[in-house]
């Protein structure tokens, strides 16, 4: 009996530690936001003017380039959606992330070597293993995300048009922007989640985990199934479902495989995007399966990392020293 009260003790506890986790992260959300709107409220008669002038302007200026370039092909919609939302983000993903390979195989330049999450691994990366991951990715973007961007082009099409001469709004572009993050935030944790269970794990994404220490490239390295389900879907769905801009959808994308190479680089770097957390998940494999962190808090899959170093340097780098010697490892004691 006392077991079992223990027992029931700690699942509250654990309960309520993750319950105050998301309350702290709802307040201090609450708090920057709240900040930010007090400071435009304050200072609407100078700041919001300015503001207006300047995307105005702007708007502008990318609505006369849209327009040249819709003149341009002439009403050849297809092609113009297949080239913003595929061939765009495509480019984006292979010029990051070539940098990046050439880092991971010579160890240099050594600014960007010097930030490596786990030190002891891919130090460098053979040549060879970098090659089998690209010859996958590449097969995968050929054969799968092709098709799928072209499947996407035709239900778009049904709905209105992707491709119109009109640009959306500055803001309603980071409503769109918002909208698809968050979609993709709850599509991508649960189907990655499925694809840890035993039955999938060992059929589809264990050949993703072969990396232990990630490295950029490896983001979009999977099994077509989980291309699909968990690569794709995810990012597609936003779009699809708001009837989005064809800009807006590049911009989209370019920015989705930017951030996921980001969070698989293996490279803490200034001012980018924080990696530790889904690096951590790469190196431990039950935790963090998300992207923004918001349901591994509410799921308490991220209890574990919580407790680390990882945990404690996740967070945006505003220096030039390296998080592994601001916050180095807890020595580790001799007996």
């Amino acid at each position: 009996m006392r077991a079992s009260s223990n027992s029931s003790s700690s699942r509250m506890k654990s309960v309520q530690d993750s319950s105050g986790g998301l309350w702290d992260s709802v307040k201090k959300a609450a708090f920057v936001i709240g900040s930010g709107l007090f400071f435009l409220v304050a200072f609407r008669n100078s700041v919001t003017w300015h503001l207006q002038r300047f995307w105005g302007a702007s708007g502008d200026f990318w609505q006369m380039q849209w327009s040249r370039l819709y003149t341009a092909f002439d009403g050849n919609e297809a092609s113009l959606f297949f080239i913003g939302t595929m061939l765009v983000p495509t480019f984006c993903f292979w010029v990051f992330n070539i940098f990046l390979m050439i880092a991971d195989t010579t160890g240099k330049p050594v600014f960007v070597t010097r930030y490596r999450i786990q030190q002891d691994k891919n130090n460098p990366v053979e040549v060879e293993r970098v090659w089998r991951a690209v010859k996958v990715v590449l097969c995968n973007q050929l054969f799968l995300s092709v098709p799928l961007v072209v499947l996407t082009y035709t239900v778009m099409s049904w709905r209105g048009e992707p491709c119109g001469p009109e640009l959306p709004t500055f803001h309603w572009v980071l409503v769109e922007l918002a909208v698809c993050g968050l979609l993709e935030e709850v599509l991508f944790y649960y189907s990655h989640r499925l694809f840890h269970h035993p039955f999938f794990y060992k059929r589809i994404h264990k050949i993703h985990h072969e990396w232990t220490a990630p490295i950029g490239v490896v983001s979009l390295y999977a099994h077509p199934v989980e291309h699909v389900f968990s690569n794709m879907v995810p990012a597609l769905i936003g779009p699809v479902l708001l009837g989005s801009h064809m800009a807006t959808t590049s911009l989209w994308f370019s920015v989705a495989l930017i951030v996921t190479s980001i969070s698989h680089c293996g490279y803490h770097l200034p001012l980018l995007p924080s990696p530790e957390f889904h690096d951590f998940h790469h190196l431990k494999f039950n935790q963090c399966y998300g992207v923004l962190g918001v349901l591994d808090r509410l799921h308490g899959t991220d209890d574990k990392f919580r407790k680390t170093k990882e945990y404690e340097r996740h967070v945006l780098l505003l220096s030039l020293t390296p998080l592994t010697k601001s916050i180095p490892d807890t020595p580790i004691k001799q007996e």
